[in-house]
């Protein structure tokens, strides 16, 4: 046991750690009476990115090839470049430890200078043994898939080897990221070159077809992955049947031997023609293309067939590359691409993804071709298919920053090499970072990338606190990329430091979204000018702001309101340092102003809000009882009645925007919100009430009436909006020993003042408290005592006041005068024995007249959310009209609440679920979409907008990514609304 016990703790001190080590070893004869000679192979087994992975190799290779491995053990002891290069790769993939198996006398690649990169093609074409002006093979068939495959991955062992052997033996050469790149980009042209051979050789036609392939993505870039696929667009000429042939085979033989070969990037994608001619592809271009199908011509490089038709594709489509920022649609179709970038990663991968990820690869890529396409119309020197090689040209030319090219570079290399290293295990396609709790994977990573420990953090430490660095300022940098040279240009940096001029500045914020460069460009002027404190911090938020209000339905409003309340806001001082240091406030901010022009306004003069937006717990839970304390409280602290209503009226407007905030930001549901503003209202109504009850109780010597407001409409129902009255009739009763006029005109006085102070032009949005449906409407008085309530409604009342009265609910004065009033309404709203067939025709005329005359002229009745066919209206009188005749024998029906009537009509069999189903999904989808379009404009509306910024902000408001058409959610919203309105036909109308 302790002999057994040394060896294996000696074997550990070489970093193997499988229990099967020793046994491999000593069939290899590394171990026991092997020798100290040996020790040089233990050495670099040590070294390699996982020693039991490459000894398991070398014991396949040995299995593999036992009259051999004598010869390949001598080579290993004497040879270091073969020992480094050997155990690298198998301590690196265990792909190539299959491949050497299989392939047992393939080591030998590896002990010499290796393949030269101009020599690739050639010995890709010795293996299906190619020859001709037109190179054709002599292998075809599933030979030349064998021969071609084996061959390929020789090659592509040899560069993995000289991108890896520096971690066993660091006097070998380290290859940088970009000639590795360049490496791998040469052999998959060789490969192309190779299966296009054999795809001659298959199909024939040689002299009666010309073909170019033309290399896209990575690969016409010169960037590639170790496994990537390889884009390719074909043009062709004279008999494009037999070139189409040709094509086709060349992508099954390259596919099958090497690497997928995709041509979805040729014009009109996988539907298009696979080949097309010189002037196919020119058509196209010029009246067909998208802008990211320009981006994608940005890396176009021939490498295979016809090099003259090849340089004559080129020719036509990069001029065309050049003017694409010049196109109508450049602008929204950037905004999209943007957006995709991370729309497709999980949420919970987002922070692993190497090439789609924030701060990934595409982060870099496309902040890169953007720039490119926008100054690369006027600077030739910028027109380069690789990512690093452009982002060195824009930090030469003034377009970025050149520390900030530098840095971008070294952690777009520093990702890509990571890349390779993934993928390189098993030779499969993979971007994902391992996660923190997978510490094996991050020890080998970081092992197979030359990262060791440091400062007291093992390797894996070390690569995460990498990873992460970089990450971030990858995304920083593509904040700043955009930006930062937008703010220099305002402030005139001499040229020798920075070319971005005016107009430079002009096509840069039009590429992001800004509709108005100029109008933007004075804005962030006015924020940075100067030199005080304030302008600096601005300097240092403004980059991040305008990217993320790009990404907004407005981006000129948004910056617009910005500048508004930062100039507003100037002399609080922790306005600007909220934004620089809570991330969230800044990014929550940019989406509430580049959506709302509400919501700039209420901000402010309720600037404390936003302090709420670092946590939307703050902005979504506040009860009703905890409202209307506040307000209450705020209210009783002034003596004086105008001040009193102000302070009600200010924390109404807090209350509002924090509301507004949490509904825009998706924080909260639709019934909620209803339910909130509802209940702001009841307080501010509550506290008004009070405190003119005070006031006037005092000049009179006394309170002469109880009075209690009762609510009708949206607010007696809680599903009050951004904009709608408070819809309200006064209740009251004489003090004891107090005539009844006495009592009115006390009461009188003080629903007046009410509206009044409520309703008054101020800073802060108008509170329009309605009393138009009091008996006898604006012909009637303002307040009436309890008994006249009851006589009107039994001698006068009509069939449309006790529908009005469906809804009312007490809401503010005195609870027990409210409660006493709903005992008098309920048999009038409740009607015994339901209705008479004349009672439901005469709601039906009254119906039908308010469709045909309450419209707006010039709205569309399919889009207006009220008034507009399947919208509020429709659902709710049907709902009402169940309740007047059926309400008297179900109780449940007996509801102010629109929604729970749906719910107690289903369950007593008056609507199908179906039905009830429609009919909820109208109501709750007219009641968003009229809050957001009153968010949006600023003020109320009902109708929704069909088109323009207006519609995608409302479109945005409502959840929709801007990445989608807004057109489909009119679409989604007409055929809701369609669907409510035909169960109206036979449920209102029958």
């Amino acid at each position: 046991m302790a002999d057994s016990a040394r060896s294996i703790s000696s074997a550990a001190r070489f970093g193997l750690t499988d229990p099967r080590a020793e046994q491999d070893l000593r069939a290899a004869g590394l171990w026991g009476d092997a020798g100290p000679q040996r020790e040089v192979i233990l050495s670099a087994l040590s070294r390699s990115p996982d020693p039991d992975l490459a000894l398991r190799g070398l014991d396949r290779v040995r299995e593999a090839d036992e009259g051999n491995w004598l010869e390949l053990r001598a080579e290993l002891e004497s040879d270091r470049r073969l020992r480094a290069r050997l155990i690298a790769v198998l301590g690196s993939s265990t792909a190539f430890a299959d491949y050497l198996a299989a392939h047992p006398d393939q080591w030998r690649r590896l002990d010499g200078g290796g393949t030269a990169v101009e020599d690739y093609t050639s010995a890709l074409y010795a293996a299906v043994e190619a020859t001709g002006d037109t190179p054709t093979a002599a292998v075809r068939g599933h030979d030349a898939v064998r021969v071609l495959k084996s061959a390929y991955r020789g090659l592509l062992m040899e560069v993995a080897a000289d991108d890896l052997g520096y971690l066993v033996d660091s006097t070998l050469p380290h290859p940088d990221y970009d000639h590795v790149a360049r490496q791998l980009s040469e052999l998959a042209e060789a490969a192309l070159r190779a299966a296009l051979a054999v795809a001659w050789a298959e199909t024939g036609g040689q002299g009666t077809a010309r073909l170019a392939v033309i290399a896209m993505g990575k690969c016409g870039g010169g960037e590639l992955n170790y496994v990537s696929d390889v884009d390719v667009v074909f043009v062709g000429e004279d008999d494009t049947a037999v070139a189409t042939r040709v094509a086709s085979a060349m992508m099954r033989v390259a596919t099958e031997a090497c690497f997928e070969v995709d041509a979805g990037l040729r014009p009109e994608g996988r539907n298009g023609a696979l080949v097309r001619t010189l002037d196919g592809h020119s058509a196209y271009y010029k009246r067909w293309a998208k802008t990211w199908e320009f981006q994608a011509l940005l890396k176009a490089r021939p490498v295979a067939g016809d090099a003259e038709l090849g340089q004559a594709y080129l020719d036509v489509v990069t001029p065309m590359v050049w003017t694409a920022a010049d196109r109508e649609n450049f602008v929204p179709e950037v905004q999209a691409m943007r957006r995709r970038v991370e729309d497709h990663v999980p949420a919970e991968l987002v922070h692993r993804e190497l090439k789609l990820g924030r701060g990934g690869l595409r982060d870099v890529e496309f902040a890169v071709q953007l720039l490119q396409l926008v100054h690369g119309r006027t600077d030739e020197l910028l027109r380069l298919g690789s990512t690093v090689d452009a982002l060195a040209a824009l930090g030469a030319g003034g377009f970025v920053g050149r520390t900030d090219a530098a840095e971008l570079a070294d952690s777009y290399r520093f990702l890509r090499t990571l890349e390779h290293r993934l993928q390189l295990q098993r030779l499969r396609r993979t971007h994902l970072f391992p996660a923190d709790s997978e510490t094996d994977e991050l020890r080998w990573l970081a092992r197979a990338s030359g990262i060791g420990p440091e400062r007291g953090r093992n390797a894996a430490q070390v690569l995460l606190a990498d990873f992460r660095r970089h990450t971030n300022r990858i995304r920083r940098l593509h904040e700043k990329l955009f930006y930062r040279p937008l703010l220099d240009a305002v402030a005139r940096v001499p040229t020798e430091q920075l070319r971005l001029t005016t107009n430079e500045a002009h096509a840069r914020l039009a590429a992001l979204g800004y509709s108005s460069p100029q109008g933007a460009l004075q804005h962030i002027k006015a924020l940075t000018e100067g030199v005080s404190r304030r302008a600096a911090i601005q300097t240092a938020i403004l980059p991040v702001l305008l990217d993320l209000l790009g990404s907004t339905p407005d981006p000129d409003g948004g910056l617009l309101a910005y500048r508004k309340v930062s100039e507003a806001l100037s002399s609080t001082p922790w306005y600007l340092r909220v934004l620089r240091d809570e991330g969230a406030v800044a990014e929550r901010l940019a989406t509430l102003l580049g959506t709302s022009k509400l919501v700039p306004d209420l901000v402010v003069r309720a600037p404390e809000v936003l302090r709420l937006l670092a946590e939307p717990k703050e902005l979504a839970l506040r009860s009703s009882t905890e409202v209307a304390e506040a307000l209450r409280a705020a209210v009783k602290r002034h003596g004086y009645l105008g001040n009193a209503v102000a302070a009600a009226r200010s924390l109404r407007r807090h209350e509002l925007l924090r509301i507004a905030c949490a509904d825009l930001l998706g924080f909260t549901d639709v019934l909620s919100v209803c339910s909130a503003l509802s209940s702001v209202w009841s307080a501010v109504l509550q506290a008004s009430l009070d405190a003119v009850d005070r006031a006037e109780a005092a000049a009179a010597g006394g309170h002469l009436a109880t009075i209690s407001v009762i609510a009708m409409g949206r607010l007696g129902g809680s599903e009050l909006g951004y904009g709608s009255d408070a819809d309200v009739m006064f209740v009251c009763e004489p003090a004891p020993g107090v005539e009844d006029s006495d009592a009115l005109k006390y009461a009188g006085r003080v629903a007046q003042t009410v509206r009044k102070l409520l309703g008054s032009p101020t800073q802060d949005p108008p509170l329009q408290v309605d009393v138009d449906l009091r008996p006898e409407g604006r012909q009637g008085p303002i307040v009436r005592t309890l008994e006249s309530y009851r006589a009107y409604y039994a001698q006068w009342g009509e069939i449309w006041e006790a529908q009005a009265l469906l809804r009312a609910h007490p809401v503010a004065g005195d609870p027990d005068l409210g409660a006493r009033f709903i005992q008098v309404i309920d048999p009038i709203r409740y009607p015994a024995g339901g209705l008479d067939p004349a009672q439901v025709r005469e709601i039906r005329r009254i119906k039908a007249r308010v469709d045909t005359e309450r419209l707006p002229r010039g709205a569309d009745p399919a889009t207006h959310t009220k008034l507009g066919r399947g919208g509020l209206a429709d659902v709710e009188w049907t709902v009402q009209l169940l309740q007047l005749r059926h309400a008297h024998t179900d109780p449940a029906l007996r509801t102010t609440s629109t929604m729970d009537g749906l719910t107690a009509a289903t369950a007593s069999g008056l609507l199908t679920p179906d039905d009830a189903g429609a009919l909820r999904e109208a109501w709750l989808l007219a009641t968003q979409v009229r809050n957001a379009a009153t968010l949006v404009r600023g003020k109320q509306t009902d109708q929704l907008p069909t088109h323009g910024r207006e519609l995608a902000a409302v479109a945005a408001a409502m959840g929709t990514p801007l990445t989608e058409d807004p057109g489909k959610f009119l679409d989604d919203y007409r055929r809701t609304t369609r669907h409510a309105r035909a169960v109206v036909e036979h449920v209102f109308y029958d």
